[in-house]
């Protein structure tokens, strides 16, 4: 039987990737995103891959967005927790807005997703829950409380629920990427890029394919005696 994945911020960066990725694995993907309806509405037209918007800051509309998907796809076997933002600043100059902005996002939002398909995959005795952490909720970054907070969250709630699932048939695993080649990254001035490339052991940005296959990996029943675990997939910028 074919199983259904949901992969939220699945239309661009790494994302994008993982969404492509589970489908060529053979997987019915969905990409939830939350405001480019340009980007999301080209990606679905290149893949094929159908996109669904809502925010997952929002415990309601993730409710009614898994309804939708689940509606035209099926029930969600896979869920992948990839929707993050950042609001970056030294905690001194940081406001409430944005340590909010962040945790709603990047923390709460793993439980929004997580929760309305918890029961059904308990029910159907199968489920994969993967979040993208960061390497920096790993180690902590500068000007980054907020988001090294919520990383750093996502993968505590990684482990708890690990548990809970074990005698389910659901996995729980977090995926802490280092520097991935994005849109946002290759942004950045190339002296600083190279600066941050100087740091990692490999010699290179990693490329958001690597993470995808991560994805994939975990999603497969190979992996079912892999769960509460952290993949970190770093160039070896940072050992754990």
């Amino acid at each position: 039987m074919r199983r259904t994945a949901l992969v939220t911020g699945g239309t661009r960066g790494i994302g994008r990737a993982i969404s492509i990725a589970l489908k060529t694995a053979g997987y019915s993907v969905g990409a939830n995103y939350a405001g480019n309806d340009e980007v999301a509405a080209a990606f679905t037209e290149e893949t094929g891959i159908p996109s669904f918007k809502w925010s997952v800051a929002d415990y309601d509309s993730c409710v009614e967005g898994i309804k939708e998907v689940e509606g035209k796809l099926g029930p969600v076997d896979v869920l992948v927790n990839n929707a993050g933002i950042t609001r970056d600043a030294p905690f001194h100059k940081m406001s409430p807005e944005q340590w909010r902005e962040v945790i709603d996002t990047n923390l709460s939002g793993v439980f929004n997703m997580t929760h309305p398909v918890w029961p059904g995959m308990r029910e159907r005795g199968f489920g994969r829950i993967i979040t993208i952490s960061s390497i920096n909720g790993q180690k902590g970054q500068f000007a980054q409380a907020n988001y090294s907070a919520a990383k750093a969250g996502d993968i505590g709630f990684t482990k708890a629920l690990a548990q809970e699932g074990a005698r389910k048939g659901i996995t729980v695993n977090a995926i802490c990427p280092g520097y991935i080649a994005t849109e946002m990254v290759m942004a950045v001035p190339e002296d600083v890029r190279n600066q941050i490339i100087s740091t990692i052991p490999v010699g290179r940005l990693g490329e958001a394919q690597e993470i995808a296959r991560c994805v994939v990996f975990l999603s497969s029943d190979d992996a079912g005696f892999i769960t509460g675990s952290t993949l970190t997939a770093n160039g070896g910028q940072y050992l754990v």
